[in-house]
């Protein structure tokens, strides 16, 4: 049977746990990635999430731009491509991942075929960028503000020359 000071103690370290969890699941946000803004697997081989991702939401652009609808559709149509054309390429990576990681987990893991599996997921991804840059190459054509990042970070035009006010 537990003493009066050991219960409080025992509700007092169970309540800063459930407080100190709460709190980082809060600081982390939706996809634990501070603030929900990362989008996991997707960084490293789509300019954008697997839901259209950007501020896409709400009929509102690329970085909150309002797009028509005839841009919104062209824009879907070219990811959508980009996303068949490279689902290959995804599904490649993944499984180079996966094998990396049994390599890891081995007893004894050997340095040179984690380097060389490391090497092959580098090769496959410097191929998803490289189509991805593509994707947004043509996506500016349909939108030129586009990558050009947030609205609030756009310059107003080119700098004035020293001296003048704008």
């Amino acid at each position: 049977m537990m003493t009066g000071f050991r219960k409080s103690r025992l509700t007092l370290i169970l309540v800063l746990g459930l407080s100190l969890g709460l709190a980082l699941s809060a600081w982390a946000g939706p996809k634990g990635k501070g603030g929900g803004h990362g989008m996991g697997m997707w960084e490293d081989c789509c300019p954008m999430g697997p839901g259209m991702g950007m501020g896409m939401q709400h009929g509102r652009g690329m970085g909150g731009m309002q797009l028509t609808p005839d841009q919104a559709a062209k824009v879907f149509d070219l990811r959508h491509k980009f996303m068949n054309d490279t689902a290959e390429l995804r599904k490649q990576m993944m499984v180079k991942r996966a094998e990396l990681g049994e390599l890891w987990r081995t007893k004894d893991p050997d340095q040179a075929k984690i380097a060389a599996k490391q090497k092959e997921i580098n090769a496959l991804r410097d191929q998803l960028q490289e189509k991805g840059l593509a994707l947004k190459m043509d996506m500016r054509q349909i939108c030129p503000m586009m990558g050009e990042g947030p609205p609030w970070t756009r310059s107003q035009g080119p700098p004035a020359p020293a001296g003048e006010k704008k």
